[in-house]
């Protein structure tokens, strides 16, 4: 930058670090009218009376006018602020010629890659690939390429150089900076220079995308840019926003660089003052430079503090070096997670090749009366008409369901949400959820009177935040609820039990069912809410997730022990008898986590045993980019403590043998597991457990095919089995996907990815 442009960057660069944000709908807006669906062809352009787009959204999911559908939600939002969007759906990939469909666009091109990372919407946690796609017509598989959002905006570029191109969506944001891809099985350096993308927005990415669009329509080169939070870029090597800035260097093990010492409030005099007062020749005093005492309120110290944070950028340590160095790279994400709270991230910057990728802070947390606007646009709630009567198996899953709330405070390492839409939760007001309801009630097609899931990210985290906002702004915990609970969170359910009462009162609505994720330690606390969910809202069965019975594994994994759930466990029993029902609770456990043993799963299959459960759905850990689960996994260290050479070893199952045997543990009672069970028992000098009495684990040869049978009949109903009891839609088939993945599978809670949103749920 250089002149005018410039200086007036740097302002708005320090401005939009500390000031209290614009309101996402505060913007002045151009008139223009709500098109039906946003048009995925010329032909629709020409009926609306478009001779081009402002914005065009390439997306690999199909395209769903819902707001759990991030294309959907984003482009909504930029057509209430008067933009005409469009959108290219799973574009055919080998040429440049699907991606001219709808010419260029006058501002940018948004791409995406879709709602899951494309790895991982396409392959399994054994790298097999899937054989349906949930978010596309049909179910069809193979409608989008591996690693979508770089190949994607590839071909945005050799459609149109020279054209912008801003990334978003799950794939951008857990791969903004260097990081482990599974499928690879190396490190991988961000996508942004692979993508050649203009900017990336992580996280929840309405206020920057709205403030981008905004500056780019008025003539501001997108190059320019270079001050919003959730927004990552390349830059030259050793780049500043200005020359107050400083460099925290990090790219060394437990060197996190210079540290300033704070002021001393007491300090009388400057640091060259003399204590000798001297005279001048007439005998009078001279005058010296002793100052007074000024007292620092904390007030102050904080604001002062908060000022050098908001000018300060953290250098983590380069590409090459934890390409090549697994310590480096587990601290590398200790940082990485340790900088995520938008009241006190710093700005981060690493090193690829002779550039940097730079990462300004994550966006601050939309306001109720900005999500009650992102949520009360003119959705169609509906596919677009282009699919006809094909099935799209996401849409099915939660055309009937509404989102209450963003964000999660657990943490879990293996989960991308906290990483990506933030712990602070940010919850739609009452009022706007109860009009969405009845919009369901009144317009969506095939509606009976049951609201499938009235939820989020986890089901009872509404409005639930931390007592004190100073405290909140300054607080580095990687989790509000682990190892304990914090005390200054405030975990009172009462507003979730109102608005549970009047949703289920308004007219028309027979039931309401809560399906999203429960975290039971925090629902424990109010005995009054576990009550009105078992007796009003669970339809039969409520999914929780313990995902581990031993100490080792739910340490790595930050999930609560198995006290928090036994109590749950009580409590669901006790109403669920006093409301007369007869309901179970599916639990989900996870194999082959970081920190987990064959005598752990060992353990938990004893568990299992002893309780009685026969589990029909099972899932096996799946490394997602940039999750500290994922991190142990590839380093074998521990990025919830500091980290050194010498620092914590975590056990990590990572030989395709070692993960079946754990996964077989889970399903100790297929009588196809059992080979490897009695095989994993003699190696582990176990062979007690092999008989055929009630305290052996697996028999010692193979049952006749009619056992067999008898066997699986007696298996736990499942999801799917209880589903069909009680008469409920069959629940999501990525059900699995969500357990082993750690990133959204089922696309009932939106979650921010980037430019668009990412439709997630029931991760807790």
């Amino acid at each position: 930058m250089c002149g005018f442009a410039a200086i007036t960057g740097i302002v708005r660069f320090r401005l939009s670090m500390s000031a209290q944000p614009k309101n996402l709908f505060a913007h002045a807006k151009r008139a223009a009218k709500p098109a039906p669906f946003l048009p995925m062809s010329r032909a629709e352009m020409d009926k609306l009376g478009w001779d081009s787009c402002d914005v065009i959204l390439v997306t690999g999911d199909a395209y769903i006018d819902h707001p759990s559908f991030g294309m959907a939600l984003i482009g909504r939002l930029l057509e209430a602020q008067g933009y005409r969007v469009g959108i290219i759906s799973q574009p055919d990939w080998h040429s440049a010629e699907p991606f001219r469909a709808l010419g260029k666009p006058n501002l940018y091109f948004g791409v995406t890659a879709g709602n899951m990372d494309s790895m991982i919407n396409r392959y399994t946690s054994d790298r097999k690939i899937r054989s349906e796609d949930a978010y596309t017509a049909n179910g069809e598989p193979n409608k989008r390429p591996d690693r979508a959002l770089t190949v994607y905006a590839q071909r945005v570029r050799e459609a149109y150089p020279g054209v912008n191109v801003v990334i978003g969506s799950i794939e951008a944001s857990l791969r903004r900076i260097a990081h482990y891809d599974y499928w690879s099985d190396k490190v991988r350096r961000s996508v942004l220079p692979d993508s050649k993308a203009d900017i990336l927005i992580f996280g929840n990415a309405e206020r920057a995308l709205v403030d981008l669009t905004r500056r780019v329509a008025s003539g501001e080169p997108i190059s320019n840019i270079r001050d919003l939070r959730g927004t990552a870029f390349m830059v030259p090597r050793d780049w500043k926003p200005d020359d107050d800035w400083a460099e925290t260097d990090s790219t060394r093990v437990d060197m996190p660089g210079k540290i300033e010492p704070h002021p001393d409030p007491y300090e009388m005099k400057m640091k060259d003052a003399s204590c000798k007062t001297e005279e001048t020749k007439d005998g009078t005093p001279a005058e010296t430079n002793v100052k007074p005492i000024r007292i620092m309120s904390r007030e102050e110290r904080r604001a002062a503090e908060k000022e050098v944070r908001s000018r300060t950028v953290v250098r983590l340590p380069s590409f090459d070096d934890v390409k090549d160095d697994p310590v480096l790279y587990a601290h590398a994400s200790r940082v990485f997670h340790l900088e995520s709270n938008p009241g006190n991230a710093r700005a981060l910057v690493q090193a690829h090749g002779e550039r940097d990728v730079w990462l300004n802070p994550p966006p601050l947390p939309l306001a109720m009366d900005e999500m009650d606007g992102v949520y009360d646009m003119n959705y169609a709630r509906a596919p677009h008409p282009s699919y006809g009567k094909a099935r799209i198996p996401a849409w099915d899953m939660i055309r009937f369901s509404v989102n209450i709330m963003r964000g999660c405070f657990g943490g879990c390492t293996f989960c991308s949400i906290t990483e990506h839409e933030g712990r602070i939760i940010q919850s739609r007001s009452e009022p706007s959820i109860l009009r969405e309801i009845e919009e369901i009630r009144d317009k969506v097609k095939g509606f009976t009177g049951t609201i499938s899931d009235l939820g989020g990210p986890t089901a009872n985290m509404y409005r639930l935040a931390c007592r004190d906002k100073r405290i909140e702004e300054s607080c580095r915990r990687l989790s509000c609820v682990f190892p304990s609970i914090c005390s200054n969170l405030n975990t009172d359910h009462g507003k979730l039990i109102q608005l549970y009462r009047k949703a289920r009162a308004i007219p028309g609505i027979k039931k309401i069912l809560v399906s999203s994720g429960l975290r039971y330690d925090i629902a424990v606390r109010s005995p009054e809410y576990v009550k009105e969910l078992v007796t009003h809202h669970v339809g039969g069965l409520l999914k929780i997730a313990p995902e581990h019975s031993e100490e080792g594994p739910l340490s790595k994994m930050m999930k609560p022990g198995m006290g928090s759930y036994y109590k749950f466990k009580e409590l669901f029993e006790k109403y669920s008898k006093e409301a007369g029902k007869e309901q179970y609770l599916i639990p989900y456990f996870i194999a082959a986590h970081p920190g987990t043993t064959d005598e752990d799963m060992l353990n938990l299959a004893l568990w299992l045993k002893q309780n009685n459960f026969r589990l029909d759905q099972v899932q096996t850990f799946l490394p997602t980019p940039m999750a500290m689960a994922t991190t142990m996994y590839h380093t074998r260290k521990n990025p919830l403590r500091k980290i050194g050479a010498d620092s914590e070893t975590v056990e990590t199952p990572r030989i395709g043998k070692i993960r079946k045997l754990h996964k077989a543990f889970l399903r100790y009672h297929d009588p196809e597991n059992w080979p490897a069970l009695r095989e994993g028992l003699q190696r582990m000098g176990r062979s007690d457990l092999i008989g055929s009495s009630e305290h052996h684990l697996v028999p010692r040869h193979d049952p006749s095919p009619a056992a067999v049978a008898a066997e699986r009949r007696r298996e736990t109903p499942g999801p799917n089995q209880l589903a069909r009891k009680f008469g409920q839609n069959k629940p999501r088939p990525g059900a699995a996907i969500v357990r082993t993945s750690g990133t959204p599978g089922r696309p009932t809670a939106p979650a921010r990815k980037g430019t668009v949103i990412v439709a997630k749920r029931g991760r807790r």
